[in-house]
Formats: structure tokens, sequence, C-alpha cells
């Protein structure tokens, strides 16, 4: 399936976003892969951001999860404004568990895959996904799940610093809207802070993780599609190289490599749990033991999914459009060695990893030269890395003032 040369007919795509936050590479990804082959890709978010401005978006709806039957509602319009059949793909878990939380009621207008029930939350839960590993035994860090600031740090007084704080479930609201997702606290103060900011006015919602030692690069993905019978119809396996924000953030620059054993684990994993569908995990090889140890799931499309193509351009969102579209679904395997960057996250990330010493001019140069897809630049597409530009400039003028006040 060279790209461009398949004119599919079937109905189109609605991304779903849920969240307003910046803008996001992974919806331009999956309107520039489909609208390449003259897929019809339109966007349902809270926010008109700059992957909307993409050629290859033909529509944007304004959709927004705050009222559940509101929201199912609005669905339900832009369905039949744009007619039956339309493919759904949500892009963060909020989204995914709303599709699956409502399935019935949108499965008359809307094409998904259909999931095991419950089995969306409670992979997207990381106590969930930690019971599923135990049961399955597959590998995971050691975790808590503190009911107060009290019993958090009697946790992290007998594991040691530092530990791993992360939201436990992504779709519930939190006492800070834009805390980060996952700090590495290296002391008290730090860790009651990132417990405070996870709190939730329906209670606790972080994690405790035991630290695992080693950089990006110790950090293995999976990206694979999953079909009606859980067989696995395409895989791919690759490395973080540089994360935004450092440390703790999301592929800034990653690198597609073969790894049998991620492979074969989550294979193994997710025919027995009868997944469906796309799916995008992390694991974290621990030296100390040898184990790869599976750290979060994404029961939904990832932001890095571009990372995985193919040379012949296939993907995880064309697989999932083919399938589900009746046709074959063929690929060659993903190229050992591509590379794949973000440009505005690894410009940012990467001052930082200079400030701190772990990254040299030179040695950025050198890794950023060649790389086989950029997720915002494109020749054929170049309104969105233009309307990117204009909302980085516009943080950046934003932030200058409070800076001034607070010096």
């Amino acid at each position: 399936m060279p790209a461009g040369s398949d004119n599919e007919s079937a109905a189109g795509v609605l991304v779903l976003k849920s969240v307003a936050t910046s803008p996001h590479h992974g919806v331009l990804g999956i309107a520039r892969s489909l609208g390449r082959l003259g897929v019809d890709v339109h966007i349902a978010s809270p926010d008109r951001a700059a992957e909307t401005r993409s050629r290859y978006a033909r529509r944007w709806f304004a959709w927004t999860l705050e009222d559940g039957e509101q929201s199912l509602a609005r669905l339900d319009a832009i369905g039949d404004e744009l007619g039956g059949g339309q493919l759904i793909v949500p892009v963060d878990d909020s989204a995914a568990a709303f599709v699956d939380r409502h399935a019935d009621s949108l499965g008359d207008r809307f094409v998904f895959p259909r999931q095991p029930r419950d089995l969306v939350r409670t992979l997207s839960s990381k106590r969930g996904l930690h019971d599923l590993c135990r049961a399955h035994e597959v590998p995971t860090p050691h975790s808590a799940f503190p009911e107060s600031e009290a019993a958090a740090e009697a946790y992290a007084r007998e594991t040691g610093y530092p530990v791993v704080v992360k939201r436990a479930e992504g779709w519930r609201p939190v006492r800070r809207a834009n805390a980060p997702s996952v700090v590495i606290a290296h002391d008290p103060a730090g860790l009651r802070r990132a417990y405070a900011d996870l709190n939730g006015r329906d209670g606790p919602n972080a994690v405790l993780q035991e630290y695992i030692p080693g950089d990006a690069r110790s950090i293995w993905m999976f990206n694979g599609y999953f079909d009606e019978s859980s067989d696995c119809l395409f895989h791919a396996t690759g490395q973080k190289v540089r994360q935004a924000p450092p440390h703790t953030g999301a592929t800034a620059l990653g690198v597609c490599r073969g790894n049998a054993e991620v492979a074969t684990t989550t294979k193994r994993l997710f025919k027995a749990l009868g997944y469906r569908g796309i799916v995008d995990l992390g694991y974290r090889f621990d030296a100390r033991d040898g184990a790869y140890k599976l750290l979060d799931v994404n029961a939904r499309i990832g932001s890095t999914f571009r990372l995985f193509a193919t040379r012949d351009g296939v993907d995880v969102v064309r697989c999932l459009y083919r399938d589900l579209s009746g046709r074959p679904v063929t690929s060659s395997a993903p190229e050992d060695g591509r590379t794949w960057l973000v440009e505005d996250l690894d410009l940012l990330s990467s001052v930082r990893y200079h400030r701190e010493g772990t990254l040299s001019v030179r040695q950025w140069l050198s890794s950023v030269r060649g790389v086989d897809e950029l997720a915002w630049c494109a020749r054929d597409d170049l309104a969105p890395v233009a309307a990117l530009i204009r909302f980085r400039a516009g943080q950046t003028v934003r932030r200058r003032p409070h800076r001034r006040a607070t010096s």
C-alpha cells in the first residue's frame, strides 16, 4: 500500500480529542496518513489548534467532554451531519474512555473496535494494569496506591528516594489541571507536592512506583494493531532517544529497533485479554534484573505512531482503517533505525538536557541530522507548522511579563 496509491472510497474518519492543551502532532499524523490516501478526515476537539489547519483535515467540529449526555448528543449531531459509517479514533485517555463507555449508543453512527467489557478502563488505570500484569505474569514496577499523603511518605521511606509519582487514572480530574502526569520525586517535599497536585475532588489519583535507573534509551515502545480475533496484524518496537519533558515525558526523538521479547510479551498478553484495535505501550528495561517491565498502556492510538511507519507507508491507523473497511491488511516490517522527531518538543527539551550537561550541541546536531520523518514539517502541508510557530511565539510573549513581575 504505497502512500498515495490507494484511493479509499469508504466513509471518512472522525478524530476525537477531548483535551484543549497544546497542538497535537498525533492528530496531525492521522490526518496526513489517511488524508494522503484520499480519506476524508474530520477533527472534533475543544479548540481549533494547529493540527486542524492541515490541508488533510476536511472539517473541524467544536466538541467538549464537560457533560456526558451533552457530549454524546453533540457527537450524534456530528455523526448525522457527516453521514453513517464514520470511523471514530480517540487520541487521549478521556476520549477513549468516553467512546468505550458509550459504545452501544455511538455504534449506531460510528465504526470502531468493540472491546471486552471494562477492558479499556482497566488498561488505562495504573491499578488495573498492575493487577493484570500480576495475573498474567508480565513484569511491572513495584507499585503502591496510597490513600493519604502520610501513606505516600511511608512508602517512600521504605523504598527510598527517588520515587516515581504518576497519575493513576487519566480521565479523572486532578487538583491542578496542568500538573505533569509523571514526576520523579527526590525528597519528601517533592513527593508531597506531586501527590497533592494529583488529588481530585473524588479522592487521591496518584500511584507511586519504584524508580528504575536508566536514560531514555532504556524505555521501549510497542505499537500494534489487533484484529477482531485479537491476532496482531501489525507491530513494531522502538526506543525513546529524548523525552519532553526530559526523563519523564513523551517521545521527542525516537528510533525503531526490533525487540523480540517486548513484542512476544505484548502479543501474548493482549491475545489473552481479547483486545481489539490499536494499542501503544511503554516498557522500561531494568538492568538490575534484566527484565522489560511494563509501565503504561494507551488503549488507543499513541501520538508517536508515525515513528513506526513502514517503508511502504503502513502504520497502525492505516491498518485500523483497512481492517474495519473490510480490506486486507498487509505490510512490510518497519525499517530498523528509522527515526522520527517532534520539532518543537525536542528543541525545548534539548535545551534542558544541555543545561544539565547531558547533551552537547554537537551531539544534538548529530542526532537530528538525517531524521526520517518530522512530526510537523511536511512539504505538502505547511500550514500546521506555521500555526505551531505562532502558538509557540504567543506562549513566549505571554510568559515574559510574568517573569519580569516575579524577578
